[in-house]
């Protein structure tokens, strides 16, 4: 494993490699490629915290539980709620916040927040030539005009290496509440989750759990503000069933955000269509496979998820009744999924599967698409040594 320990190392260890890197932060989200481990947990520390301009400048391999902690000890916090994978694939590690913002990772609050990417400001990263390369600095040969902090969240390394990241915080919430909706079925709680996410009252986390059949509508701030809104929560969505207030929720968004309820399930995936649309892809694939899912951001985010047996049942050869090889019954459910999510002009992401799993993590882009991000990758990357093959 290579690990640098500042900028000009990251920069010379790069410059001086022929071989593939796989580019790790906390280790945390499972991200695997050929090629020898980069790992940028020794680019870490606070450059600059100004808690009155809301901005803060951290070195990538930084620790996200530290960057949260110091953001804490002023009053303020990341507003687009990261995920912590460690509880649904059972990785160790610690998030880094230079992997986060590679992994454009978002949690509940994006609905009213925005994604990572919306709150960063700057960056400063080793391309594949080993060149430093920094935001609103120095202008790489044939790249101007490209927003290289846009283009750097969610590029998962495949563009560069994070070294510093420049970002905007906001304030904590003073009080949160969050409105349940037990008894309604997938189109009931779309219905709802709309309703809600419609009205003015500021909604930052709507999401349904299908076993319990029940909504979860959360409201964040001032805590008189909280109280006024979480009431005409309550009396607008009574039209959908009986709706209560819990005034303490933050466990429950936490399980949420880390869709906990997965942790023992072989395969996870992503899913992200309008919510609209979300009835129907969930129709589809049940007219066909057995499976678990959940709904976060409205409906928009699903998250879809197979056991042991279900993936099993997934391979069950129907011309002979044997059980097939549960690994082409995972084959079979991905391609479907993937199939129906790209009619309705969505994407998926794999986010768990068994280690012998020989299936992409991101789904094809369409041709058009996929020539540009191939011109980017060589313009980045001519020598295709970043977390080669991850991204297509």
């Amino acid at each position: 494993m290579h690990r640098p320990a500042n900028e000009a190392e990251l920069a010379e260890l790069v410059a001086g490699t022929n071989t593939g890197l796989c580019i790790e932060g906390g280790g945390t989200r499972g991200l695997t490629v050929p090629g020898e481990i980069l790992s940028t947990r020794g680019l870490s520390g606070v450059e600059l915290y100004e808690p009155g301009s809301l901005t803060l400048v951290v070195k990538a391999g930084t620790p996200l539980a530290e960057v949260e902690a110091l953001l804490m000890s002023e009053g303020q916090r990341l507003a687009f709620e990261p995920m912590d994978h460690r509880r649904l694939l059972g990785t160790k590690g610690t998030p880094t916040i230079g992997g986060t913002f590679a992994a454009n990772c978002s949690g509940p609050r994006r609905i009213q927040a925005g994604a990572a990417r919306d709150f960063l400001l700057g960056v400063r990263f080793v391309d594949g030539r080993g060149e430093v390369v920094k935001n609103g600095g120095r202008v790489m040969k044939n790249v101007t005009g490209y927003d290289l902090v846009k283009l750097m969240a969610g590029a998962h390394g495949t563009l560069g290496v994070l070294s510093e990241v420049s970002l905007k915080v906001l304030p904590q919430a003073e009080a949160s509440a969050t409105v349940v909706v037990e008894g309604l079925s997938l189109d009931r709680a779309i219905q709802a989750m709309s309703a809600a996410l419609g009205s003015p009252y500021d909604v930052t986390g709507a999401a349904y759990d299908p076993q319990a059949q029940a909504v979860f509508v959360r409201v964040e701030g001032f805590a008189q503000s909280v109280a006024y809104r979480g009431d005409k929560l309550v009396q607008d969505l009574a039209q959908f069933g009986n709706p209560s207030l819990a005034r303490e929720g933050a466990a429950l968004w936490s399980d949420i955000r880390d869709v906990t309820a997965f942790a023992s399930h072989s395969a996870v995936w992503q899913a992200s269509v309008k919510p609209t649309e979300a009835p129907e892809l969930l129709d589809r694939l049940g007219q066909i496979h057995g499976f678990a899912y959940r709904l976060d951001w409205g409906g928009g985010r699903i998250w879809l998820a197979l056991s042991e047996d279900e993936l099993k049942a997934a391979a069950f050869d129907t011309e002979d009744g044997r059980k097939d090889d549960p690994l082409e019954g995972l084959a079979a459910f991905d391609a479907n999924l993937r199939q129906n999510v790209a009619q309705l002009g969505g994407h998926v992401t794999l986010v768990k599967a068994p280690k012998e799993a020989a299936l992409p993590r991101f789904q094809a882009q369409l041709v058009p698409l996929a020539a540009i991000a191939e011109g980017l990758r060589r313009q980045f990357d001519p020598r295709g040594i970043l977390n080669p093959g991850l991204m297509g």
